[in-house]
């Protein structure tokens, strides 16, 4: 599928002061001559900003890790995650279409996105809150059919249960994301058949903290969490607040790499416990060929005796070279020895 940008182009693009200072800790991940690596992370931060990646920003993107515009287009237009158009300001809804979803509804959510947000994918709504498109399997399968907005995934949706979700999100509200039906993760759909006492827990700690703050369809801008950065040598961003250190007492002191691993070992030859047992291997100078003096060959032959003198050779029946010919020439072959009977003969 070709991808091309936009037709209408905003004339300019500045990255916030947070999201810039993520951005240039993100190059510092890679050694000097090496932040091309950072571009897909740098463009999908500039995503987030403004909702689309528009020329100016696939620019500005590559004036920073001193790239070529060509070369970040091509970044750009390759994955499909980049969205190339404006999106809806409130939220742009991607329906799954896959084989799982489409079997379990998917055609229905998608009719009530052309009837609710626009006729066609990537048509934004009149009021330009809200847009949609068709996507391949966001890998929630057990959980279909399913629509990614944003970042969060809303599962076991029905016509009706999705329409009323795009009513809140218009609304101004935040709908909760996850099933949309009650279920952790891949539950049986019917409800639990173990642990029922449990149900009216909320072990989905991450989506219950996210819906209470109103993280859900904000986009990232920076000022979600102290910004680090671990792989420098100070782990911090210039200006970002050191947090304390965090230590377990259960666990106790972490050695280096380089120092030696408390309490001992089997191979130190101590005690393990009480019953004064070291775990320690028996002595062996090759485990693969064990003593062959101590193995006696096939065939119950014994094995060389210890009397023997050390280099004597051992007897043979091969006689010394030139006698074989000189026995031979006496003794001579049966046919040899008719010839010279009958010439006697005559």
């Amino acid at each position: 599928m070709l991808r091309r940008l936009h037709p209408d182009q905003p004339e300019s693009f500045a990255f916030t002061s947070e999201n810039r200072a993520w951005a240039e800790a993100q190059m510092t991940k890679y050694p000097e001559g090496r932040q091309a690596s950072a571009v897909i992370a740098i463009l999908w931060r500039a995503q987030e900003q403004e909702g689309w990646l528009s020329r100016p920003a696939i620019e500005e993107v590559a004036r920073m890790l001193d790239m070529a515009v060509i070369r970040v287009l091509e970044v750009a237009t390759f994955y499909f995650m980049f969205q190339l158009q404006p999106v809806g300001k409130r939220a742009h809804v991607q329906v799954c279409g896959t084989t799982s979803c489409m079997i379990c509804g998917a055609e229905d959510l998608v009719a009530i996105c052309k009837e609710k947000i626009a006729p066609r994918p990537y048509q934004i709504s009149e009021d330009g809150q809200f847009s949609w498109e068709e996507v391949e399997c966001l890998g929630a399968c057990s959980n279909a059919p399913m629509v990614q907005i944003g970042k969060d995934y809303y599962e076991d949706l029905t016509a009706e249960s999705f329409s009323g979700l795009l009513d809140k999100f218009a609304a101004g509200e935040v709908p909760r994301p996850g099933s949309q039906i009650g279920r952790f993760a891949s539950e049986p759909r019917e409800g639990r058949t173990a642990l029922a006492g449990d149900e009216d827990n909320d072990f989905n700690a991450s989506v219950t903290l996210a819906n209470d703050l109103g993280d859900t369809i904000k986009r990232i801008d920076g000022t979600e969490v102290p910004l680090v950065t671990p792989w420098n040598e100070t782990g911090h961003s210039k200006g970002a607040a050191v947090p304390e250190p965090v230590t377990d007492d259960l666990l106790g002191p972490k050695g280096g790499i380089d120092e030696p691993t408390p309490g001992p070992k089997p191979a130190d030859d101590r005690p393990i416990d009480e019953t004064g047992i070291a775990k320690q291997e028996a002595a062996v100078d090759n485990k693969a060929r064990p003593d062959e003096a101590d193995v006696a060959p096939e065939g119950g032959d014994a094995a060389p005796s210890d009397d023997a003198e050390a280099g004597e050779a051992p007897e043979t029946s091969t006689p010394p070279p030139g006698e074989g010919r000189e026995n031979a020439k006496k003794s001579g072959s049966p046919l040899q020895d008719k010839a010279k009977s009958d010439s006697d003969k005559s």
